[in-house]
């Protein structure tokens, strides 16, 4: 028998600090979605509301709780994101105070005691995997009150006022057993697994999992991205630990992919000792556009400390195939390390040279509860959680050691960053690709899509890196010698028009739209070269054949006043 309809809004609140990589926090974590379609498998009403895509004012993010009239608010919790949480609750119960405040995830489970001591405006926590105890408590729930809380295993909750906790239950076996969010919802995040068998000490994951891996079926996961893509989304973060970590797992979700046909991109996060070429070549063909391995430093002493688990060897091996299949290998770095030196920044711009990644984030060393490192600085500190009353997002680690300066680490981070900038021309340029005609257009589609981030992208807003017009050029040409590509003509057409050679941009784009007549970003830039070159009756039948958009029907009317004129 189903309990009492309730209406539950699950929020992903705002974090304190601007990202240098926004999108590494703008998208909701796949456990609130997994959250959201348990609960609305159960009848209840749910809205999930993601504050970290567009600046919203409290009185705005009021009005639409006031409007959606909640019963019961969950809140998505990291460390970085605690006080937007807590700044909400606050401003909930002040408001409507008979709502019910929840937090839950990985902040939330590492910090169960301290939220439930200092912050009355939250009302219980959810620890560890969140999906059946949220449920068992919205059930267990009336109106400001409940029933049987010391029945739900991984809850903390106030008893007498003191915090207290059950212990959580065993974790979901069968992970195929959960309700498909996509059913819902549309999002862009994905999970194959939950846990990792690696122990890093700078990662929540060990503690949070218990280093154990559960898997969804291929079936499962890929129906996720066939339902969401026929929805509209075309692109999809794989945000595993470490995605390949079942080699027949991954190949059976690739060749699944493939027989259904879907034209879909995707980005996966790996270990350097989990890939080989069969793998890779897999992947690329099922559309994966991106690998990210974490490496976090060259010298071994460090990677020891950090209990990173990995050989230079076997980074240089994945670094260099991933680039051989037209993945994008991306690094993780990290410094500010215990003995870190200038010597240690040298040997991970050597590494670096060797292994030539396509994009790198360089962290300095945090310190987040619920990791190893966390803990031994509460031990050899004499702190408790109460530091995090401050009104802060993390802890640098070069900030509790006296021996560690911060000018010198924020000049690692400077010499990483420049070194890796002004290598990475060269990189493009040495890519070596696989000679197997099968992945000709795949070579085509790489090429120019790194071009355009040279070109338009990320990289291209970057003072630092050297030759980026020379480096997008020869890309897309080398994209070209693969086969016809639409990104790449249009990249070269637009080259040439900021170069004012209009003549050689008709050309290449006449070309383009041989080959890719319906291309309407094609279509566009060549309306727009014959409206340089005075053309403007061309230029207008073009258009006039386009979707209608604000830009489309600004370039019609700039046609119309020149005619006139």
């Amino acid at each position: 028998m189903k309990s009492q309809q309730r209406r539950i809004l699950l929020i992903y609140p705002p974090f304190l600090e601007a990202r240098i990589h926004e999108e590494e926090i703008r998208a909701v974590p796949i456990g609130l979605y997994h959250i959201a379609a348990v609960v609305k498998a159960e009848g209840h009403v749910v809205a999930v509301l993601n504050l970290n895509q567009d600046e919203q004012l409290p009185d705005q993010v009021m009005g639409v709780i006031a409007q959606f009239q909640p019963d019961m608010i969950g809140f998505s919790i990291l460390n970085a994101n605690r006080w937007g949480g807590i700044d909400i609750a606050r401003q909930v119960k002040t408001r409507f105070p008979s709502v019910i405040t929840v937090f839950g995830g990985a902040g939330a489970s590492t910090l169960w005691e301290h939220f439930l001591t200092h912050f009355p405006e939250i009302d219980y926590i959810v620890i560890g995997e969140g999906e059946r105890p949220f449920l068992r408590l919205v059930q267990s729930l009336e109106r400001g009150s409940g029933r049987d809380i010391d029945g739900i295993g991984g809850i903390a909750f106030r008893r007498g006022g003191q915090p207290v906790r059950n212990a959580c239950d065993p974790f979901v076996e069968d992970l195929d057993s959960l309700p498909d969010p996509s059913h819902h919802f549309t999002y862009q995040h994905l999970a194959l697994t939950r846990g990792c068998p690696a122990n890093c000490r700078f990662c929540g994951s060990p503690g949070l999992w218990g280093r154990q891996v559960r898997f969804h079926s291929p079936t499962y996961f890929v129906d996720q991205m066939q339902r969401l893509a026929a929805g509209g989304v075309s692109f999809f973060y794989v945000s595993d630990d470490t995605f390949t970590l079942r080699k027949k797992t991954v190949l059976a979700v690739c060749r699944d992919i493939i027989a259904r046909g879907l034209d879909i991109r995707w980005s996966a996060i790996s270990r350097v000792d989990t890939v080989d070429d069969d793998t890779l070549s897999w992947m690329r063909r099922a559309g994966c556009i991106q690998i990210s391995y974490g490496v976090e430093s060259a010298n071994r002493a460090i990677r020891r400390y950090l209990d990173k688990r990995i050989s230079l060897k076997d980074a240089r091996a994945a670094f260099a195939a991933t680039r051989r299949f037209g993945i994008l290998p991306r690094a993780y770095f990290i410094y500010g390390c215990p003995g870190d030196s200038p010597a240690t920044m040298q040997e991970n711009l050597e590494l670096i040279a060797d292994i030539k990644p396509l994009g790198a984030i360089f962290y300095i060393l945090d310190l987040f509860p619920g990791t190893q490192l966390y803990a031994s600085y509460l031990k050899r500190s004499g702190q408790t959680d109460d530091i995090w009353l401050e009104r802060i997002e993390d802890i640098l680690y070069f900030e509790t050691d006296p021996a560690m300066d911060q000018e010198a680490v924020q000049s690692y981070g400077h010499m990483l960053r420049n070194g890796f900038y002004h290598m990475l021309p060269t990189f493009a340029a040495d890519i070596d690709l696989v000679g197997d005609p099968d992945f000709y257009p795949l070579h085509a589609d790489f090429l120019s899509r790194l071009a355009m981030t040279f070109h338009q992208g990320d990289f291209a807003r970057i003072e630092a890196i050297p030759d980026k017009r020379k480096t997008a050029e020869g890309l897309y040409r080398r994209a070209l010698g693969y086969g016809p590509d639409a990104r790449a003509f249009l990249g070269l057409g637009m080259l040439c028009q900021q170069g004012r050679d209009f003549a050689a941009a008709a050309e290449i784009l006449e070309k383009g739209i041989a080959h890719f007549p319906g291309d309407e970003s094609l279509q566009t830039c060549m309306a727009v070269n014959d409206m340089n070159q005075g053309a403007h009756d061309e230029a207008l039948r073009r258009l006039q054949h386009m979707d209608e958009t604000p830009q489309t029907r600004q370039w019609i009317a700039r046609c119309r006043e020149a005619m006139a004129s």
